[in-house]
């Protein structure tokens, strides 16, 4: 997993918490965050590396297809099944199955694989006998569930079942000081695949990176960088080579920075107005607010310089050596 914000540090600490039980989980966030490769990492790092990752995509596939995928079916049991074929639950026996987009998934297999989930026990489609299988499961979906369970959609007992650990994976727009490691990063995978030397970018092309809100998170991301990679002339990227949508979101940023440099009321606020700020009648953590707030002022920096340290540093009048000791201090590298 790319990045050193503090949302994918505290992500990374929680996946390691989860790895070590054997707890059903249940991952949320919004398409293309990368809810899968949370999935592989708790499978990964789990005492359960040795067995098998079985993901199976439960709104990619018809409902009447889904039973016999995941439960498997005996000879017979249909037309055209002419062999007995276990399914996903039996494959990942010993291992982890990944249900992703189980907000998707029908209510008559919702009871089945509540089932699973309270015995460890199913039968295939068409079968009588019991199959018992050692799985942990975890689900994944960008839908609110618990909206899903007032409206009748999602069963209450099985999303109870399965928020035993929740875990929410941020969207792109809330860690963009990660952007610029993730486009190296698929800068270098699609340039070796290409087998072409790793290309540049313009400052100005990153800078559009960073105003765009990014709605498609990582997934849409990764795929402008293939993109670019394949289409963009010379071995740079420039601001032209980017979609109208990213270059539109540099020149919305510039208009906003314009309208708080003409002296508006909601500009930023002078350090001897934070000085002025009202004491709350209960009181402070003085060290616990000097901690929040340089945090706040590192990403901002960091962010504002496309996460290039030494440039932040000087944004914040420190030397580059002290800035990375703080970033060490607060668990950002």
């Amino acid at each position: 997993m790319i990045g050193e914000s503090p949302q994918i540090l505290e992500l990374l600490k929680t996946i390691d918490k989860v790895a070590a039980s054997d707890s059903t989980v249940l991952i949320t966030g919004e398409s293309g965050t990368g809810k899968e490769l949370v999935a592989k990492e708790i499978h990964r790092r789990s005492k359960r590396n040795a067995g098998a990752f079985v993901p199976i995509n439960c709104g990619a596939i018809p409902k009447e297809l889904l039973e016999s995928e995941l439960f498997g079916y005996e000879k017979g049991a249909f037309t055209g099944a002419n062999r007995t074929k276990p399914g996903r639950f039996e494959l990942a026996n010993g291992g982890t199955v990944f249900l992703d987009e189980i907000g998707d998934m029908s209510p008559d297999l919702q009871v089945k694989v509540l089932r699973v989930l309270q015995e460890r026990a199913f039968e295939r489609v068409g079968g009588i006998k019991e199959i018992q299988v050692d799985v942990r499961i975890v689900a994944a979906t960008h839908r609110d569930l618990e909206e899903a369970v007032k409206e009748g959609h999602f069963r209450e007992d099985l999303y109870y079942r399965l928020n035993v650990i929740p875990i929410r994976v941020p969207p792109l727009r809330e860690r963009k000081s990660d952007i610029p490691l993730l486009i190296q990063h698929f800068i270098k995978v699609f340039s070796q695949r290409a087998g072409t030397p790793p290309m540049e970018i313009e400052e100005l092309a990153m800078e559009a990176f960073m105003a765009y809100s990014w709605p498609g998170n990582v997934r849409e991301l990764e795929n402008v960088v293939e993109r670019l990679i394949v289409l963009a002339e010379g071995n740079t990227i420039s601001l032209e080579d980017l979609p109208e949508r990213i270059k539109g979101a540099l020149g919305k940023a510039s208009k906003g920075q314009e309208g708080r440099e003409t002296g508006s009321a909601k500009g930023p606020i002078s350090i001897d107005q934070i000085a002025h700020l009202p004491l709350p009648e209960n009181g402070v953590s003085l060290p616990e607010v000097i901690r929040k707030l340089e945090i706040g002022l590192i990403n901002q920096a960091l962010s504002r310089t496309n996460g290039v340290k030494s440039k932040a540093a000087q944004l914040l009048g420190l030397k580059r050596t002290t800035l990375v000791e703080k970033m060490r201090k607060f668990g950002m590298l």
